[in-house]
């Protein structure tokens, strides 16, 4: 019991969740792209789906999406959430798992986080310490 609990908090997750992880980020991706899902507001965005994390017992799969371009992000995500079940059931369908995990969504921010750092590392402040870091040497 100790060392599932150790596992969840903050170690690496074991090559069997993300082996599973994996399985459902390609079911999900192809139900997404294919337009299985028939909702307006998805099936008028491309969704990408960077990651799915799995817990430990594989019974909860947090599902990364971001639209493309990074536009109607709300809508996108009620649109997923909306049709979580038959999502469930369409990656219990696919994927063969003992149990068909709960699905949740959340967007991916890394690619936010990314321009943020891009603009951090162009900002005349950093171009400055750069430039006299270099001038040390």
């Amino acid at each position: 019991m100790a060392r599932d609990h150790h596992r969840e908090s903050g170690s690496s997750p074991s090559q069997r969740a993300l082996r599973a992880g994996e399985v459902i980020r390609h079911a999900i991706a192809e139900i997404l792209s294919r337009g299985d899902v028939h909702d307006p507001v998805l099936e008028g965005h491309m969704i990408t789906v960077p990651e799915v994390h799995m817990t430990a017992d594989l019974r909860l799969a947090t599902i990364y999406v971001m639209p493309l371009g990074g536009r109607d992000e709300k809508p996108v995500l009620e649109a997923l959430e909306r049709n979580k079940r038959y999502l469930r059931g369409e990656i219990a369908r696919r994927v063969n798992l003992k149990f068909a995990p709960d699905i949740r969504f959340r967007l991916d921010e890394r690619f936010g986080e990314a321009d943020r750092i891009e603009q951090l590392l162009r900002s005349p402040q950093v171009k400055r310490d750069l430039g006299s870091a270099g001038d040390d040497e």
